[in-house]
């Protein structure tokens, strides 16, 4: 499998939460063989596993396919676009940036988001989503509406080119979608697996971790491994609070805003992770949440972890990952599975 292709393809992609046919689209094309695959009505991308042992435990490898996004909410008279958010926004962080709305037609529009120019002062100001516009040149609301085929409901992602340097890669949308490469390249590595291995793309996590929920009914895992794109802390905190830095590895979160991890699973992770010579790191993080939040609750309650590919400028046009983490989650998370039995399973 072309790694660097899955991932560029899967990032590409527009998704946001609710309109992750694309993503599936995609992923479809990289089912890996020994496995058949379906969606459901929200658009969670189910991979089952076509032979294991019976009666054997069910592992589900799990991430989320959706990305930030905006919705169009009205058109003003003048012809720009009021819109409302798809998941948590920075609103600096969209000024003066290109966006691309799917419109009536299932044609992309770009538009950029409107912002002062200094000449007209408000250096100073702080935006807020509120205050914010999207422009795509239309001379009034109705060649928007008429010429554009805009209209409410119309879904906005950020308009962003894939770009590889070295071991840096630059994307849109690595939450999550370098935790969807690393679940459909980990599925392919563990084809010969005794066990039942179910790896999901699920919907719409940056709204509610709404898919996650349907997922932890359907499959009804023994143990879980949740893959996420994780925001980076290493270019703006303190040196002592760095917790996820890119380019060292893994990272395991200890807690987060929906979960505790459970001890017994994290020594687990650790030991697994030392025999196999994988780096990796631990945070502990006071906001925030995954999929993980609502998998560890389902059922007779499912020991679960979270593995994190570091990610710099998360929800934003412009994300960085590393390569080399990427493919260290993909050795990590193959590694623990093949680990696992059912005595093991009932040890957590």
């Amino acid at each position: 499998m072309d790694s660097v292709k899955l991932i560029k393809d899967l990032t590409s992609a527009f998704g946001p939460p609710g309109f992750e046919e694309d993503v599936v689209e995609v992923a479809k094309k990289y089912v890996p063989a020994g496995y058949s695959a379906e969606r459901d009505s929200i658009m969670n991308f189910f991979m089952f596993k076509d032979s294991h042992k019976e009666n054997a435990p069910t592992i589900l490898i799990d991430a989320h396919s959706d990305e930030i996004g905006l919705m169009v909410q009205a058109i003003k008279p003048n012809g720009t676009i009021v819109f409302h958010n798809l998941g948590g926004w920075v609103p600096m962080s969209l000024l003066a940036q290109r966006m691309l709305i799917r419109n009536l037609d299932g044609e992309f529009v770009t538009g950029v988001i409107a912002a002062r120019a200094p000449h007209f002062g408000g250096m100073n100001e702080a935006p807020t989503l509120g205050s914010l516009v999207l422009d795509i040149g239309a001379a009034d609301k109705a060649e928007a509406e008429e010429r554009y085929k805009i209209a409410p409901g119309c879904p906005i992602v950020p308009k962003t080119e894939f770009e590889q340097q070295g071991d840096t890669m630059i994307a849109k949308a690595f939450d999550d979608r370098i935790g969807c490469a690393v679940v459909i390249e980990a599925l392919e590595q563990l084809k010969d697996s005794d066990l039942r291995v179910v790896g999901t793309l699920s919907s719409q996590e940056e709204i509610g971790i709404r898919g996650a929920k349907v997922v932890a009914n359907r499959v009804m895992p023994n143990f879980a491994i949740c893959i996420e794109g994780a925001p980076a802390d290493d270019t703006f905190a303190e040196p002592h609070m760095i917790q996820t830095r890119m380019g060292h590895g893994p990272m395991i979160r200890h807690i987060d805003g929906n979960m505790i991890a459970n001890p017994r699973c994290v020594r687990f992770v650790r030991e697994v992770a030392a025999k196999e010579g994988i780096k990796i790191q631990e945070a502990v993080r006071t906001m925030g949440g995954t999929n993980g939040g609502e998998i560890h609750t389902s059922g007779h309650s499912v020991p679960t972890i979270v593995v994190s590919c570091p990610v710099r400028y998360a929800h934003s046009h412009h994300s960085m990952i590393s390569y080399s983490d990427y493919k260290a989650c993909v050795a990590l998370v193959v590694a623990i599975v093949k680990a696992l039995n059912e005595d093991v399973i009932k040890g957590f």
